[in-house]
């Protein structure tokens, strides 16, 4: 039987399909635009006469791509026919350069010696080679807790969308205010630790493409604003400098920009714009509140600290006074201590040297002291480090060491030399 392609159509319509099972499966199964693609045919059997491909969801001659004659190698092409597709004999049909275009539903209608017809279907997706897509933000330098974020990516193919923050993908308490399709993020009352960068990445099983990043800055502050000595050192409440001596103060915070710096002397503004100021040459005149405030001018926000500065005390220099200055067997004396440190935090009173076996008493921090391995019974001490020993015999004379430790740290030895006069 010789037919020909308008026999070929007219026939198709007259006659039912004999149920055959014919599948249509795509190779590669998932192409990129630009590949060759066959569509491959399974479940064929009989004699084939003739084959009708159609690019749609039905049959129909608008969606016709081409019909095929088997005996004689005869393609005809139909309406839907894009210049790139051919039958094989086999009954497949190859996509050469496949486009997005080309995706869709595809039938394969079949026509037998008997004149019967068989249907098959298959779907092909062809998928893009994204072009890189681009991020647009609302504003890239934003305030935080006041401001909100919009961040939209852009991309002119209809592509999955994910986010991503400095390289990494986008925190979780970020992701949340993505919108529906993803291609749109928004933050409102941005936090510092969202400055960074970002990007929106689109993709498809075949391609995959990054954008560009965009950089947002998050001004905060100032916050934790500080005065430091010697721009490392924590300063108290009160700094003592030493007359003729220099310092330095150093004002810190946390703040984005770096905040514009004014330092003010007891309430009195100084000329100086700069995050540190210098304290030269120590005397009475300069003592007082030094303040320094920190302006952000991106947040207009403002914080101060202040620090007072004094001149120190003159050195005093501890001694021991006996009193009596010479007292005799069975009297009692007292060792007097002048100008004990007044930051005073544990003192001890040693028989001899200042060693463990020679200690008579040590004061603790709470006031009251405990005897040590020398004590005879007859030493009391008090809270000015003085030491009463009381009546007194020949051999109480020679040598006591006092040893005392402040709250700094500060360890001072002093000794004196007691001698004890025979009754008469």
């Amino acid at each position: 039987m010789a037919l020909t392609g308008c026999s070929w159509l007219f026939l198709s319509a007259a006659f039912l399909s004999a149920g055959a099972e014919i599948s249509i499966t795509p190779e590669p199964a998932q192409p990129a635009e630009g590949d060759n693609v066959t569509l491959t045919v399974h479940g064929l059997s009989g004699e084939v006469l003739a084959y009708n491909w159609y690019a749609g969801p039905t049959l129909s001659l608008t969606y016709l791509v081409a019909s095929y004659i088997v005996s004689t190698g005869d393609e005809t092409p139909g309406p839907a026919h894009t210049g790139r597709e051919a039958v094989r004999p086999d009954g497949g049909l190859d996509i050469r350069g496949a486009l997005p275009g080309h995706s869709g539903t595809y039938i394969l209608q079949t026509l037998n010696r008997q004149l019967q017809t068989d249907v098959g279907y298959g779907h092909v997706q062809v998928y893009e080679i994204l072009a890189q897509p681009v991020v647009t933000a609302n504003n890239t330098a934003l305030v935080e807790r006041r401001d909100t974020l919009r961040l939209a990516c852009s991309s002119p193919s209809p592509a999955e969308v994910r986010w991503f923050f400095n390289g990494e993908a986008l925190p979780i308490a970020i992701r949340l205010g993505q919108s529906p399709d993803g291609r749109v993020l928004t933050r409102h009352g941005v936090r510092r630790e969202e400055a960074g960068a970002y990007q929106c990445e689109v993709w498809n099983p075949v391609s995959v493409s990054r954008s560009e990043p965009v950089n947002l800055t998050v001004y905060y502050g100032p916050e934790r604003v500080a005065i430091l000595q010697d721009s490392t050192t924590r300063t108290g409440c009160t700094i003592k400098l030493d007359f003729n001596t220099s310092l330095t103060l150093w004002c810190v915070s946390q703040s984005c920009p770096e905040p514009e710096y004014v330092w003010a002397f007891n309430g009195r503004a100084l000329k100086n714009g700069q995050d540190h100021l210098n304290i030269t040459s120590m005397t009475a005149a300069q003592e007082g509140t030094y303040t320094c405030i920190a302006k952000n001018p991106k947040t207009l926000l403002s914080g101060s600290a202040s620090v007072v500065v004094k001149l120190s005390a003159a050195a005093v220099v501890m001694t021991i006074v006996p009193v009596p200055a010479r007292p005799m067997e069975g009297q009692d004396v007292t060792l007097t201590v002048q100008g004990y440190p007044k930051d005073l935090l544990v003192y001890a009173w040693y028989r001899g040297p200042a060693s463990e076996p020679g200690r008579l008493l040590s004061q603790l921090p709470s006031g009251n002291w405990i005897a040590g391995p020398a004590h005879t019974g007859r030493e009391v001490g008090f809270a000015n480090c003085s030491l009463l020993v009381q009546k007194l015999n020949l051999t109480d004379a020679g040598r006591y060491t006092l040893k005392t430790v402040t709250l700094q740290g500060k360890t001072e030895t002093l000794e004196v030399e007691l001698q004890v006069a025979p009754l008469e």
